[in-house]
């Protein structure tokens, strides 16, 4: 038993590195048929200008549209938008609607933008993303052959409340996830996507009855994805990280309320986040504390087991880090730490959930007419 963190971190590695192996990469191209970028922005202004700038720098897409959807910001994003847009053609700033009984915030204003345009492809982008020139077009061109794409982007982490916490997002999919098996599969279990970045087939969008199929949605990202699978449909993951980067979060606070709004809807049911955290301290935190067991009572089996299974699992976070232009050192020896934290925002995100105390953007997460929590 004292091996058994070392045999499943070994195996968990192994397939990340498989994955890596995998992964689809967008490349250097045009599209010339035409895409909708699609943004909804809400209190954004201090992000949103470096995102639209990289948008109006696209190369590659002569039919492409940028389409700007403020959702009742306060903060002047809308006067940003238009300082960097100028004259633009290409860029249109829309004003969002109240949001309806039933409704999550974001879901509404992807509704909203999808319903603005006829394109066939839709590029759904967050204000927190940067992309480079090429980016639209090579990932456009990956979308041939399935309905929707998530590009993941390159996570970028500064403090070190970030580096603990925002590496595990890509290493989670890499890790776990087999990646061609969920190309395949028309299971919508075996489904990941990322809404930072997010291609999307006209047609496929349509028939999984777009964002007012996932209105409700927390991660409505996941959940689009899974109404695409269901409408039989397929869907991919991509290596983002060369064409597009992306700070999710500001400050170690921002990031707790983001995981924490979130994390409750990342799992069936609360037994089923208790099992996943449980392997998750098995096979990474474990092998500490057999190192410092092996330690206090010098014994050479425990020490080896443990440092055995400490090295693959960190071992395992360079691969990730390694394929999606993550930091490596000394970043991947924080793995036990970063488990441990993750295992806490779980569980603070059940339990703000259950007191009904969960809101983002200052809205709550349960939409008006959205249900009794869980």
């Amino acid at each position: 038993m004292l091996w058994l963190p070392a045999v499943l971190a070994g195996v968990f590695t192994l397939h990340a590195a498989v994955n890596a192996r995998l992964l689809r990469r967008p490349r250097d191209t045009s599209y010339p048929d035409p895409v909708a970028v699609l943004l909804p922005v809400r209190d954004e202004a201090r992000r949103v200008a470096p995102c639209l700038r990289s948008l109006l720098a696209q190369r590659g897409v002569p039919e492409m549209s940028i389409l700007v959807l403020d959702d009742g910001s306060t903060d002047g994003t809308a006067d940003v938008v238009r300082e960097v847009a100028g004259d633009d053609p290409r860029v249109r700033l829309i004003t969002g609607a109240p949001l309806p009984p039933g409704w999550l915030g974001k879901p509404h204003a992807c509704q909203q933008l999808a319903d603005t345009t006829s394109a066939g492809v839709l590029v759904f982008v967050d204000a927190d993303v940067v992309l480079s020139p090429s980016a639209i077009a090579g990932a456009c061109g990956l979308l041939r052959g399935f309905g929707l794409l998530s590009p993941y982007p390159r996570i970028v982490a500064e403090s070190w409340g970030e580096r603990l916490v925002q590496p595990l997002l890509q290493w989670s999919w890499l890790t776990f996830l087999p990646l061609r098996a969920l190309e395949r599969s028309r299971r919508p279990s075996l489904t990941a996507a990322g809404g930072q970045f997010l291609v999307v087939d006209r047609a496929a969008y349509a028939a999984a009855g777009g964002h007012a199929a996932v209105r409700a949605s927390v991660l409505e990202d996941i959940a689009l994805a899974r109404a695409v699978k269901r409408a039989g449909r397929r869907i991919a993951l991509a290596d983002g990280s060369r064409i597009a980067s992306c700070r999710m979060y500001g400050s170690w606070g921002e990031l707790a309320a983001g995981y924490t709004k979130s994390l409750w809807a990342s799992f069936g049911s609360r037994s089923g986040a208790a099992a996943v955290v449980g392997l998750l301290f098995l096979v990474y935190v474990v092998p500490v504390l057999l190192l410092v067991y092996g330690l206090v009572s010098w014994s050479p089996v425990a020490l080896l087991a443990g440092g055995v299974g400490y090295a693959l699992g960190a071992l395992g976070r360079v691969v990730t880090a390694t394929a999606t232009g993550g930091r490596r050192w000394p970043d991947a020896l924080t793995q036990p730490v970063s488990v441990v934290l993750f295992g806490w925002l779980v569980a603070r995100s059940y339990r703000l959930r259950r007191a009904g105390a969960l809101r983002w953007r200052d809205r709550p997460v349960v939409p008006a007419g959205g249900g009794p929590r869980g």
